[in-house]
């Protein structure tokens, strides 16, 4: 995939696509084909300070923290971003999420943080 700025983090997502976080300051979602989907910025009107770890949920929402921000957002696949963590972070690198928990590396206390993380009902 070119034509990327600074490619930091990836991660899987649904249907055989990923996502990559920029140092330039955006997230991009691909397709299965390797083809550009959206950037997260443009979709959502959204400024990311620096984007750092990123993860997709069951579903279909992208996780994303933001070190400059000290922050974790969710952006689901329809509606407007959601700020899940604004507070207790550092410098926020990797994001996980499994079994109703956010785990978020936090590099600026040398840990990982969890929260309680709820998804939607399938």
């Amino acid at each position: 995939v070119p034509n990327l700025q600074g490619p930091r983090y990836i991660s899987p997502a649904p249907n055989g696509g990923f996502v990559v976080s920029e140092e330039c300051g955006d997230v991009k979602v691909f397709i299965s084909s390797r083809k550009l989907l959206c950037s997260l910025s443009s979709k959502y009107g959204h400024q990311f300070g620096n984007p750092a770890g990123v993860c997709v949920d069951v579903d279909g929402s992208i996780l994303v923290a933001d070190e400059q921000r000290r922050t974790v957002h969710l952006f689901p696949e329809h509606g407007a971003p959601i700020c899940l963590v604004s507070t207790g972070l550092r410098r926020p690198a990797g994001v996980a999420c499994s079994s109703g928990h956010l785990f978020v590396a936090d590099a600026g206390e040398n840990c990982v943080k969890v929260f309680k993380y709820r998804m939607r009902s399938p």
